[in-house]
Protein backbone atom coordinates (compact mmCIF):
# COMPACT_ATOMS: atom_id res chain seq x y z
CA UNK A 1 0.00 0.00 0.00
CA UNK A 2 1.26 3.43 -1.12
CA UNK A 3 2.26 5.70 2.01
CA UNK A 4 -0.84 7.61 3.59
CA UNK A 5 -3.33 5.58 1.17
CA UNK A 6 -6.07 4.54 3.74
CA UNK A 7 -4.36 6.75 6.84
CA UNK A 8 -6.14 8.84 8.20
CA UNK A 9 -3.23 10.60 10.03
CA UNK A 10 -1.30 11.44 6.52
CA UNK A 11 -1.52 14.58 4.81
CA UNK A 12 0.38 16.21 2.09
CA UNK A 13 -0.20 18.90 -0.44
CA UNK A 14 -1.33 22.17 -0.01
CA UNK A 15 -4.76 23.49 1.84
CA UNK A 16 -6.23 27.09 0.42
CA UNK A 17 -5.24 30.39 1.48
CA UNK A 18 -8.25 30.58 3.36
CA UNK A 19 -7.48 29.75 7.63
CA UNK A 20 -10.67 27.56 8.28
CA UNK A 21 -9.12 26.16 11.45
CA UNK A 22 -11.03 28.32 13.61
CA UNK A 23 -14.08 27.57 11.66
CA UNK A 24 -13.52 23.85 12.12
CA UNK A 25 -13.13 24.82 16.04
CA UNK A 26 -16.99 25.54 16.17
CA UNK A 27 -17.94 21.76 14.87
CA UNK A 28 -18.38 19.88 18.12
CA UNK A 29 -19.39 16.23 18.74
CA UNK A 30 -21.88 15.90 21.37
CA UNK A 31 -19.98 15.40 25.04
CA UNK A 32 -17.34 18.36 23.46
CA UNK A 33 -20.43 20.24 23.04
CA UNK A 34 -22.25 19.28 26.88
CA UNK A 35 -18.46 20.09 28.01
CA UNK A 36 -18.43 23.89 26.53
CA UNK A 37 -21.75 24.98 27.72
CA UNK A 38 -21.58 23.15 30.87
CA UNK A 39 -25.46 21.64 32.44
CA UNK A 40 -28.23 23.62 33.71
CA UNK A 41 -28.94 25.88 35.31
CA UNK A 42 -26.47 27.49 33.32
CA UNK A 43 -24.52 31.17 33.33
CA UNK A 44 -24.98 31.68 30.11
CA UNK A 45 -28.68 30.81 28.42
CA UNK A 46 -28.69 28.43 25.14
CA UNK A 47 -30.40 28.01 22.17
CA UNK A 48 -31.04 25.01 19.85
CA UNK A 49 -31.70 25.36 16.06
CA UNK A 50 -32.19 22.23 13.58
CA UNK A 51 -32.18 21.51 10.04
CA UNK A 52 -30.64 20.18 7.03
CA UNK A 53 -28.86 23.48 5.71
CA UNK A 54 -28.30 21.63 2.54
CA UNK A 55 -27.72 25.14 0.84
CA UNK A 56 -27.52 28.61 3.48
CA UNK A 57 -29.98 30.94 2.00
CA UNK A 58 -30.90 34.16 3.41
CA UNK A 59 -34.06 32.54 5.19
CA UNK A 60 -31.54 30.55 7.61
CA UNK A 61 -29.51 33.39 8.33
CA UNK A 62 -32.63 35.65 9.52
CA UNK A 63 -33.70 32.46 11.15
CA UNK A 64 -30.23 32.36 13.00
CA UNK A 65 -29.95 35.98 13.67
CA UNK A 66 -33.54 35.94 15.50
CA UNK A 67 -32.68 32.66 17.28
CA UNK A 68 -29.21 34.23 18.47
CA UNK A 69 -30.94 37.42 19.42
CA UNK A 70 -32.71 35.12 22.54
CA UNK A 71 -29.83 33.94 24.01
CA UNK A 72 -26.23 33.98 24.86
CA UNK A 73 -25.13 31.09 23.09
CA UNK A 74 -26.32 29.63 19.46
CA UNK A 75 -25.82 25.93 18.56
CA UNK A 76 -26.97 24.67 15.51
CA UNK A 77 -27.17 21.15 14.83
CA UNK A 78 -27.97 19.64 11.59
CA UNK A 79 -29.55 16.00 9.93
CA UNK A 80 -26.39 13.84 9.00
CA UNK A 81 -26.41 12.54 5.08
CA UNK A 82 -27.44 9.42 6.35
CA UNK A 83 -30.85 10.04 7.43
CA UNK A 84 -31.70 12.77 4.21
CA UNK A 85 -34.71 11.07 2.36
CA UNK A 86 -37.04 13.44 1.85
CA UNK A 87 -35.88 14.46 -2.13
CA UNK A 88 -33.92 12.76 -4.70
CA UNK A 89 -30.05 13.21 -5.09
CA UNK A 90 -30.23 14.72 -1.35
CA UNK A 91 -28.23 16.32 0.26
CA UNK A 92 -26.67 18.30 -2.11
CA UNK A 93 -23.86 19.64 0.19
CA UNK A 94 -22.32 16.43 2.19
CA UNK A 95 -23.21 16.92 5.91
CA UNK A 96 -18.87 17.93 7.07
CA UNK A 97 -19.23 20.59 4.26
CA UNK A 98 -22.59 21.88 5.53
CA UNK A 99 -21.34 21.82 9.01
CA UNK A 100 -18.61 24.24 7.94
CA UNK A 101 -21.11 26.46 6.62
CA UNK A 102 -22.66 27.16 9.42
CA UNK A 103 -19.59 27.36 11.46
CA UNK A 104 -18.55 30.37 8.87
CA UNK A 105 -21.71 31.95 10.51
CA UNK A 106 -20.53 34.89 12.97
CA UNK A 107 -23.88 34.17 14.57
CA UNK A 108 -23.31 30.75 15.41
CA UNK A 109 -21.53 29.78 18.04
CA UNK A 110 -21.09 25.56 17.57
CA UNK A 111 -22.24 23.05 15.48
CA UNK A 112 -23.34 19.63 15.76
CA UNK A 113 -23.54 17.31 13.01
CA UNK A 114 -26.64 14.74 14.45
CA UNK A 115 -26.05 10.57 14.31
CA UNK A 116 -30.07 10.51 14.51
CA UNK A 117 -32.98 10.86 12.69
CA UNK A 118 -34.75 13.47 14.84
CA UNK A 119 -33.06 15.82 17.16
CA UNK A 120 -34.97 14.57 19.90
CA UNK A 121 -31.66 12.64 21.44
CA UNK A 122 -29.40 16.16 21.66
CA UNK A 123 -32.15 18.03 22.94
CA UNK A 124 -32.37 15.27 25.90
CA UNK A 125 -28.04 15.68 25.81
CA UNK A 126 -28.15 19.37 25.46
CA UNK A 127 -31.00 20.29 27.46
CA UNK A 128 -30.99 24.17 26.03
CA UNK A 129 -33.05 26.80 27.33
CA UNK A 130 -34.78 27.36 24.16
CA UNK A 131 -35.38 25.20 20.66
CA UNK A 132 -35.97 27.94 17.91
CA UNK A 133 -38.25 26.37 15.05
CA UNK A 134 -39.68 28.09 11.98
CA UNK A 135 -43.14 29.79 11.52
CA UNK A 136 -44.36 27.19 9.49
CA UNK A 137 -44.40 24.19 12.30
CA UNK A 138 -46.90 26.20 14.38
CA UNK A 139 -48.53 28.24 11.76
CA UNK A 140 -51.42 25.61 10.91
CA UNK A 141 -51.31 23.29 14.31
CA UNK A 142 -47.98 21.55 15.59
CA UNK A 143 -47.00 18.75 13.70
CA UNK A 144 -46.35 15.30 15.65
CA UNK A 145 -42.87 15.58 15.27
CA UNK A 146 -42.41 18.71 16.77
CA UNK A 147 -45.50 17.64 19.69
CA UNK A 148 -42.49 14.87 20.22
CA UNK A 149 -40.26 17.51 20.26
CA UNK A 150 -42.52 19.69 23.27
CA UNK A 151 -42.62 16.69 25.56
CA UNK A 152 -38.69 16.65 25.92
CA UNK A 153 -38.52 20.31 26.51
CA UNK A 154 -41.17 19.55 29.25
CA UNK A 155 -39.10 17.41 30.69
CA UNK A 156 -36.44 19.95 31.65
CA UNK A 157 -38.28 23.18 31.62
CA UNK A 158 -36.89 24.53 27.86
CA UNK A 159 -38.96 26.88 25.47
CA UNK A 160 -39.87 26.58 22.33
CA UNK A 161 -38.72 29.87 20.06
CA UNK A 162 -40.84 30.39 16.23
CA UNK A 163 -39.36 32.44 14.11
CA UNK A 164 -41.36 35.19 12.69
CA UNK A 165 -42.60 33.54 9.15
CA UNK A 166 -42.63 36.84 6.44
CA UNK A 167 -39.67 34.94 4.64
CA UNK A 168 -39.46 31.63 3.60
CA UNK A 169 -36.91 30.07 1.13
CA UNK A 170 -36.17 26.89 -0.01
CA UNK A 171 -32.59 24.96 -0.41
CA UNK A 172 -34.49 22.09 -2.72
CA UNK A 173 -35.80 24.84 -4.83
CA UNK A 174 -32.47 26.47 -5.17
CA UNK A 175 -30.51 23.38 -5.79
CA UNK A 176 -33.73 22.21 -8.68
CA UNK A 177 -33.40 25.53 -10.53
CA UNK A 178 -29.53 26.34 -10.27
CA UNK A 179 -27.70 23.77 -8.24
CA UNK A 180 -24.22 25.58 -7.56
CA UNK A 181 -20.86 23.81 -8.91
CA UNK A 182 -18.90 22.91 -5.49
CA UNK A 183 -17.13 19.41 -6.76
CA UNK A 184 -14.32 20.86 -6.32
CA UNK A 185 -15.38 21.76 -2.85
CA UNK A 186 -16.88 18.38 -1.69
CA UNK A 187 -13.68 16.54 -2.87
CA UNK A 188 -11.64 18.57 -1.27
CA UNK A 189 -13.63 17.67 2.14
CA UNK A 190 -13.96 14.15 1.62
CA UNK A 191 -10.18 13.89 0.84
CA UNK A 192 -9.77 16.30 4.04
CA UNK A 193 -11.88 13.67 6.16
CA UNK A 194 -9.72 10.73 4.80
CA UNK A 195 -6.20 11.80 5.66
CA UNK A 196 -6.10 12.33 2.49
CA UNK A 197 -4.26 14.74 -0.61
CA UNK A 198 -4.73 15.45 -4.18
CA UNK A 199 -0.86 13.87 -3.93
CA UNK A 200 -2.18 10.92 -2.82
CA UNK A 201 -4.44 10.41 -5.97
CA UNK A 202 -1.28 11.20 -8.26
CA UNK A 203 0.70 9.11 -6.24
CA UNK A 204 -1.96 6.64 -6.73
CA UNK A 205 -1.55 6.29 -10.03
CA UNK A 206 1.63 4.17 -9.79
CA UNK A 207 2.11 0.69 -9.42
CA UNK A 208 -0.57 -0.70 -11.93
CA UNK A 209 1.83 -1.93 -14.68
CA UNK A 210 2.67 -4.55 -11.69
CA UNK A 211 -0.84 -5.66 -11.98
CA UNK A 212 -2.26 -8.32 -14.21
CA UNK A 213 -6.55 -8.18 -15.09
CA UNK A 214 -8.25 -10.72 -16.61
CA UNK A 215 -11.49 -9.06 -18.39
CA UNK A 216 -14.13 -11.98 -19.58
CA UNK A 217 -17.11 -10.17 -21.70
CA UNK A 218 -18.95 -9.33 -24.51
CA UNK A 219 -17.06 -7.81 -27.54
CA UNK A 220 -18.72 -5.28 -29.15
CA UNK A 221 -18.19 -3.91 -32.43
CA UNK A 222 -19.43 -0.08 -32.95
CA UNK A 223 -19.36 1.27 -36.37
CA UNK A 224 -21.07 4.75 -37.27
CA UNK A 225 -21.55 4.76 -40.84
CA UNK A 226 -22.07 8.56 -42.27
CA UNK A 227 -24.09 9.60 -44.91
CA UNK A 228 -26.10 12.60 -46.75
CA UNK A 229 -29.67 13.13 -47.81
CA UNK A 230 -30.49 12.69 -51.09
CA UNK A 231 -34.73 12.67 -51.06
CA UNK A 232 -37.14 10.35 -50.55
CA UNK A 233 -39.33 7.74 -52.68
CA UNK A 234 -42.17 9.57 -54.17
CA UNK A 235 -44.45 6.07 -54.05
CA UNK A 236 -43.34 4.64 -50.15
CA UNK A 237 -42.04 6.59 -47.00
CA UNK A 238 -38.54 5.59 -47.61
CA UNK A 239 -35.44 7.58 -46.99
CA UNK A 240 -32.48 7.76 -49.59
CA UNK A 241 -28.95 8.15 -48.30
CA UNK A 242 -25.39 8.50 -49.66
CA UNK A 243 -22.79 6.63 -48.60
CA UNK A 244 -19.83 8.46 -47.03
CA UNK A 245 -17.47 6.71 -44.55
CA UNK A 246 -18.03 4.15 -42.25
CA UNK A 247 -15.56 4.52 -38.57
CA UNK A 248 -15.30 1.11 -36.61
CA UNK A 249 -14.20 0.97 -32.48
CA UNK A 250 -14.09 -2.06 -30.33
CA UNK A 251 -16.26 -1.53 -27.77
CA UNK A 252 -18.19 -3.49 -24.81
CA UNK A 253 -15.83 -5.79 -22.89
CA UNK A 254 -13.00 -4.86 -25.63
CA UNK A 255 -13.12 -1.19 -24.31
CA UNK A 256 -12.65 -2.00 -20.95
CA UNK A 257 -10.02 -4.23 -21.56
CA UNK A 258 -8.52 -1.14 -23.32
CA UNK A 259 -8.70 1.31 -20.84
CA UNK A 260 -7.13 -1.43 -18.65
CA UNK A 261 -3.51 -1.90 -20.54
CA UNK A 262 -3.79 2.40 -21.48
CA UNK A 263 -3.60 2.20 -16.90
CA UNK A 264 -0.60 0.54 -17.51
CA UNK A 265 -1.88 -3.14 -16.13
CA UNK A 266 -0.86 -6.23 -18.58
CA UNK A 267 -4.41 -7.48 -19.68
CA UNK A 268 -5.90 -10.56 -20.77
CA UNK A 269 -9.20 -10.62 -22.58
CA UNK A 270 -10.93 -13.30 -23.33
CA UNK A 271 -13.81 -12.89 -25.09
CA UNK A 272 -15.94 -14.85 -27.90
CA UNK A 273 -15.74 -14.07 -31.57
CA UNK A 274 -17.46 -15.44 -35.05
CA UNK A 275 -15.46 -16.54 -38.10
CA UNK A 276 -15.92 -13.41 -40.05
CA UNK A 277 -13.85 -10.18 -40.88
CA UNK A 278 -14.43 -8.20 -37.79
CA UNK A 279 -12.66 -11.13 -35.65
CA UNK A 280 -9.67 -10.19 -37.89
CA UNK A 281 -10.09 -6.27 -37.02
CA UNK A 282 -10.56 -7.14 -33.41
CA UNK A 283 -7.72 -9.32 -32.97
CA UNK A 284 -5.57 -6.31 -34.75
CA UNK A 285 -6.92 -3.64 -32.82
CA UNK A 286 -6.19 -5.23 -29.18
CA UNK A 287 -2.89 -6.37 -30.81
CA UNK A 288 -1.68 -2.67 -31.27
CA UNK A 289 -2.67 -1.81 -27.88
CA UNK A 290 -0.92 -4.71 -26.02
CA UNK A 291 -4.20 -6.26 -25.06
CA UNK A 292 -3.25 -10.56 -25.01
CA UNK A 293 -6.63 -11.48 -26.85
CA UNK A 294 -7.96 -15.27 -25.80
CA UNK A 295 -10.68 -15.13 -28.88
CA UNK A 296 -12.74 -18.47 -28.43
CA UNK A 297 -13.70 -18.54 -32.30
CA UNK A 298 -17.34 -19.63 -32.82
CA UNK A 299 -18.65 -20.94 -36.12
CA UNK A 300 -22.09 -20.15 -35.27
CA UNK A 301 -22.39 -16.93 -34.28
CA UNK A 302 -20.89 -13.31 -35.34
CA UNK A 303 -18.74 -11.18 -33.72
CA UNK A 304 -21.34 -8.80 -32.44
CA UNK A 305 -21.34 -5.54 -34.59
CA UNK A 306 -23.94 -2.14 -33.98
CA UNK A 307 -24.26 -0.63 -36.84
CA UNK A 308 -25.26 3.15 -36.70
CA UNK A 309 -26.69 4.86 -39.81
CA UNK A 310 -25.52 9.26 -39.30
CA UNK A 311 -27.46 11.82 -41.73
CA UNK A 312 -26.84 15.22 -41.20
CA UNK A 313 -25.70 14.34 -37.33
CA UNK A 314 -29.47 12.22 -36.78
CA UNK A 315 -29.18 8.62 -36.33
CA UNK A 316 -31.67 7.59 -38.82
CA UNK A 317 -31.29 3.97 -37.89
CA UNK A 318 -29.37 0.99 -36.12
CA UNK A 319 -28.49 -2.07 -37.38
CA UNK A 320 -27.47 -4.58 -34.90
CA UNK A 321 -25.35 -8.13 -36.50
CA UNK A 322 -26.22 -10.68 -33.31
CA UNK A 323 -26.53 -13.81 -31.58
CA UNK A 324 -27.88 -13.57 -27.85
CA UNK A 325 -28.01 -17.49 -27.44
CA UNK A 326 -26.25 -18.58 -24.70
CA UNK A 327 -22.42 -19.72 -25.59
CA UNK A 328 -22.03 -23.48 -25.87
CA UNK A 329 -20.68 -25.76 -23.25
CA UNK A 330 -17.64 -26.51 -25.04
CA UNK A 331 -17.05 -22.89 -24.76
CA UNK A 332 -17.78 -22.29 -21.29
CA UNK A 333 -15.53 -24.83 -20.38
CA UNK A 334 -13.05 -23.17 -22.34
CA UNK A 335 -13.72 -20.00 -20.84
CA UNK A 336 -13.25 -21.75 -17.09
CA UNK A 337 -10.19 -23.31 -17.53
CA UNK A 338 -8.62 -20.04 -19.05
CA UNK A 339 -9.82 -18.28 -15.76
CA UNK A 340 -8.57 -20.90 -13.82
CA UNK A 341 -5.39 -20.85 -15.41
CA UNK A 342 -4.38 -17.25 -15.70
CA UNK A 343 -2.91 -15.59 -12.91
CA UNK A 344 -4.16 -12.18 -12.53
CA UNK A 345 -4.44 -9.59 -9.75
CA UNK A 346 -8.46 -8.63 -10.73
CA UNK A 347 -10.86 -10.25 -13.04
CA UNK A 348 -13.64 -8.11 -14.63
CA UNK A 349 -16.95 -9.94 -15.91
CA UNK A 350 -17.97 -7.09 -18.27
CA UNK A 351 -21.66 -7.98 -19.25
CA UNK A 352 -23.90 -7.07 -21.86
CA UNK A 353 -26.17 -10.09 -22.40
CA UNK A 354 -24.91 -11.05 -25.75
CA UNK A 355 -24.23 -15.07 -24.93
CA UNK A 356 -21.52 -15.02 -22.65
CA UNK A 357 -23.49 -14.14 -19.39
CA UNK A 358 -26.70 -16.00 -18.10
CA UNK A 359 -28.05 -17.68 -15.27
CA UNK A 360 -26.61 -21.26 -16.92
CA UNK A 361 -22.95 -19.78 -16.78
CA UNK A 362 -22.61 -16.92 -14.31
CA UNK A 363 -22.71 -19.52 -11.58
CA UNK A 364 -19.82 -21.59 -12.85
CA UNK A 365 -17.69 -18.84 -14.55
CA UNK A 366 -17.71 -17.30 -10.98
CA UNK A 367 -16.40 -20.42 -9.29
CA UNK A 368 -13.60 -20.07 -11.41
CA UNK A 369 -12.53 -16.72 -10.41
CA UNK A 370 -8.57 -17.18 -8.62
CA UNK A 371 -9.29 -16.89 -4.91
CA UNK A 372 -6.77 -14.24 -4.54
CA UNK A 373 -8.41 -12.09 -7.56
CA UNK A 374 -10.29 -8.53 -6.87
CA UNK A 375 -13.80 -9.20 -8.40
CA UNK A 376 -15.04 -6.68 -10.42
CA UNK A 377 -18.68 -7.04 -12.64
CA UNK A 378 -20.47 -4.64 -14.50
CA UNK A 379 -23.96 -5.48 -16.13
CA UNK A 380 -24.74 -2.91 -18.71
CA UNK A 381 -28.24 -4.71 -19.59
CA UNK A 382 -30.93 -2.40 -18.12
CA UNK A 383 -33.16 -2.82 -21.57
CA UNK A 384 -32.72 -6.66 -21.61
CA UNK A 385 -32.89 -9.61 -19.30
CA UNK A 386 -29.79 -9.04 -17.29
CA UNK A 387 -29.15 -8.22 -13.52
CA UNK A 388 -26.08 -6.68 -11.87
CA UNK A 389 -27.46 -8.95 -8.86
CA UNK A 390 -26.70 -12.23 -10.35
CA UNK A 391 -22.95 -11.27 -9.56
CA UNK A 392 -23.05 -11.99 -5.91
CA UNK A 393 -20.09 -11.27 -3.31
CA UNK A 394 -18.22 -9.35 -5.49
CA UNK A 395 -15.50 -6.80 -4.51
CA UNK A 396 -16.66 -3.90 -6.80
CA UNK A 397 -20.00 -3.58 -9.00
CA UNK A 398 -20.33 -0.08 -10.90
CA UNK A 399 -24.31 -0.21 -12.60
CA UNK A 400 -26.00 3.17 -13.19
CA UNK A 401 -29.13 4.38 -11.87
CA UNK A 402 -31.08 2.72 -14.91
CA UNK A 403 -29.64 -0.25 -14.15
CA UNK A 404 -30.03 -0.39 -10.38
CA UNK A 405 -33.37 0.00 -10.77
CA UNK A 406 -34.20 -2.58 -13.27
CA UNK A 407 -32.09 -5.26 -10.68
CA UNK A 408 -34.41 -4.31 -7.76
CA UNK A 409 -37.66 -3.64 -9.51
CA UNK A 410 -37.74 0.05 -7.94
CA UNK A 411 -38.79 3.03 -9.66
CA UNK A 412 -39.70 4.79 -6.79
CA UNK A 413 -36.83 4.81 -4.28
CA UNK A 414 -35.00 7.97 -4.01
CA UNK A 415 -31.08 7.42 -4.54
CA UNK A 416 -29.44 6.84 -1.60
CA UNK A 417 -32.03 4.15 -0.09
CA UNK A 418 -31.64 2.76 -3.71
CA UNK A 419 -28.15 2.04 -3.64
CA UNK A 420 -27.91 0.90 0.29
CA UNK A 421 -30.67 -1.66 -1.26
CA UNK A 422 -28.65 -2.44 -4.00
CA UNK A 423 -25.43 -2.82 -1.94
CA UNK A 424 -27.19 -5.52 0.48
CA UNK A 425 -28.73 -7.59 -2.26
CA UNK A 426 -25.74 -7.75 -4.33
CA UNK A 427 -24.02 -9.04 -1.43
CA UNK A 428 -20.84 -6.77 -2.64
CA UNK A 429 -18.23 -5.16 -0.67
CA UNK A 430 -17.85 -1.90 -2.71
CA UNK A 431 -20.80 -0.26 -4.88
CA UNK A 432 -20.41 2.71 -7.40
CA UNK A 433 -23.47 3.81 -8.58
CA UNK A 434 -22.69 5.98 -11.46
CA UNK A 435 -25.69 8.92 -11.77
CA UNK A 436 -24.30 10.70 -15.30
CA UNK A 437 -24.16 14.12 -15.26
CA UNK A 438 -24.89 14.29 -10.72
CA UNK A 439 -21.86 12.06 -10.76
CA UNK A 440 -21.95 9.01 -8.46
CA UNK A 441 -22.92 7.77 -4.90
CA UNK A 442 -20.19 4.88 -3.22
CA UNK A 443 -20.92 2.21 -0.64
CA UNK A 444 -18.08 0.28 1.34
CA UNK A 445 -17.77 -1.84 3.92
CA UNK A 446 -18.71 -0.06 7.42
CA UNK A 447 -16.49 -2.64 9.17
CA UNK A 448 -12.82 -1.29 7.61
CA UNK A 449 -14.11 2.43 8.23
CA UNK A 450 -13.43 4.57 11.09
CA UNK A 451 -16.54 5.04 13.26
CA UNK A 452 -16.96 8.22 12.76
CA UNK A 453 -16.79 8.17 8.73
CA UNK A 454 -19.53 6.88 6.86
CA UNK A 455 -20.44 3.92 5.13
CA UNK A 456 -21.17 6.14 1.42
CA UNK A 457 -19.97 9.11 -0.09
CA UNK A 458 -21.13 10.89 -2.87
CA UNK A 459 -18.66 12.39 -5.67
CA UNK A 460 -19.95 15.47 -8.00
CA UNK A 461 -19.10 14.64 -11.78
CA UNK A 462 -15.72 16.66 -12.70
CA UNK A 463 -16.90 16.89 -16.43
CA UNK A 464 -16.49 20.15 -18.10
CA UNK A 465 -17.14 20.21 -21.26
CA UNK A 466 -19.57 16.75 -22.13
CA UNK A 467 -18.62 15.62 -25.82
CA UNK A 468 -19.69 12.24 -25.85
CA UNK A 469 -20.37 10.54 -22.60
CA UNK A 470 -20.43 6.74 -24.35
CA UNK A 471 -17.91 4.82 -22.67
CA UNK A 472 -17.73 6.71 -19.42
CA UNK A 473 -18.58 4.37 -17.12
CA UNK A 474 -15.97 1.84 -18.73
CA UNK A 475 -13.10 4.39 -18.01
CA UNK A 476 -14.34 4.51 -13.98
CA UNK A 477 -14.44 0.68 -13.84
CA UNK A 478 -11.01 0.61 -15.33
CA UNK A 479 -9.15 3.25 -13.22
CA UNK A 480 -11.41 2.19 -10.07
CA UNK A 481 -10.14 -1.92 -10.32
CA UNK A 482 -6.62 -0.81 -11.20
CA UNK A 483 -6.35 1.36 -7.65
CA UNK A 484 -8.12 -1.02 -5.99
CA UNK A 485 -6.23 -4.03 -6.72
CA UNK A 486 -3.34 -1.69 -5.93
CA UNK A 487 -3.53 -0.11 -3.33
CA UNK A 488 -7.21 -1.07 -1.71
CA UNK A 489 -8.67 2.58 -0.31
CA UNK A 490 -11.88 2.72 -1.58
CA UNK A 491 -12.46 6.93 -1.89
CA UNK A 492 -8.96 6.67 -3.97
CA UNK A 493 -10.40 4.18 -5.98
CA UNK A 494 -13.70 6.09 -6.61
CA UNK A 495 -12.62 9.84 -7.18
CA UNK A 496 -9.93 8.09 -9.44
CA UNK A 497 -12.51 6.29 -11.77
CA UNK A 498 -14.52 9.42 -11.62
CA UNK A 499 -11.69 11.09 -12.96
CA UNK A 500 -11.35 8.95 -15.56
CA UNK A 501 -14.61 9.08 -16.25
CA UNK A 502 -14.96 12.75 -17.04
CA UNK A 503 -11.68 12.88 -19.12
CA UNK A 504 -13.83 10.22 -21.22
CA UNK A 505 -17.25 12.77 -21.57
CA UNK A 506 -14.50 15.58 -23.00
CA UNK A 507 -13.68 13.82 -25.97
CA UNK A 508 -15.29 12.11 -29.05
CA UNK A 509 -15.69 8.26 -29.53
CA UNK A 510 -14.46 5.87 -26.45
CA UNK A 511 -11.01 6.58 -26.52
CA UNK A 512 -8.67 4.81 -24.06
CA UNK A 513 -7.66 6.85 -21.18
CA UNK A 514 -3.77 7.31 -19.59
CA UNK A 515 -2.81 8.24 -16.64
CA UNK A 516 -1.69 11.57 -18.32
CA UNK A 517 -5.02 12.24 -18.70
CA UNK A 518 -6.19 11.55 -15.14
CA UNK A 519 -3.35 13.61 -13.76
CA UNK A 520 -4.43 17.12 -16.07
CA UNK A 521 -8.15 16.41 -14.80
CA UNK A 522 -6.56 16.06 -10.87
CA UNK A 523 -3.89 19.65 -11.69
CA UNK A 524 -7.61 21.50 -12.81
CA UNK A 525 -10.04 20.35 -9.83
CA UNK A 526 -7.28 20.78 -7.30
CA UNK A 527 -6.62 24.53 -8.63
CA UNK A 528 -10.14 25.28 -8.13
CA UNK A 529 -10.33 23.81 -4.63
CA UNK A 530 -6.99 25.51 -3.40
CA UNK A 531 -8.17 28.48 -4.64
CA UNK A 532 -4.65 28.76 -6.82
CA UNK A 533 -3.61 29.57 -10.36
CA UNK A 534 -0.66 27.73 -10.55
Amino acid sequence: MQPGLGSRCYRTGKRPPMDDAKYQAKIKTIDELKREIGPRPRDRSVVMCHGTFDVVHPGHVRHLMYAKGKADVLVASLTCDEHIEKANFRPFVPENLRALNLAALDMVDYVLIDPSPTPLRNLEEIQPDYFAKGYEYVAEGMPPATQEEKKVLDTFGGEFIFTPGDIVYSSSKIIETMPPDIASDKLYMLLDAEGLSFQDLRDALDGFDKLTVHVVGDTILDSYTQTTMIGGQTKTPTMSVRFEDQTTYVGGAGIVAKHLRAGGANVVFTTVLGDDPWCEFTKEDLAEDGVELRAIISKNRPTTNKNAIICGGYRLLKIDTLDNRPISHEILEEMCEGLRGTKSDAVVFSDFRHGIFNAMTIPTLIESIPDSAFRVADSQVASRWGNICDFQNFDLITPNEREARFSLGDQDSVIRPLALKLYREANCRNLILTLGERGLLAYRPRHQVDHDVRSFFVIDSFAGNVVDAVGSGDALLSYATLAHAAHGNEVVATVLGAMAGAVECEREGNVPVTPADIIEKINQVERRATFSSA
